[in-house]
């Protein structure tokens, strides 16, 4: 089983340069990005609906 941590990354309170809320937005986006992309639960693989029409067909004319 895997497990993700994450480490955060500060900026300084005092810097008045602009440049904190992009580098804090950027390093937002890609910690979202990596908690999404590597999560190991993937319900979509393991929904199974049923067979199709296809297979009922296949089914039924050899039942017939």
């Amino acid at each position: 089983m895997a497990t993700i941590t994450s480490a955060s990354i500060s900026t300084p309170a005092h810097r008045s340069d602009g440049l904190a809320k992009p580098l804090a937005e950027l390093c937002a986006f890609w910690r979202k990005f990596v908690e999404r992309a590597f999560n190991p639960y993937r319900p979509e693989l393991h929904y199974m609906r049923g067979p199709g029409p296809a297979w009922r067909a296949k089914h039924l004319a050899r039942s017939n």
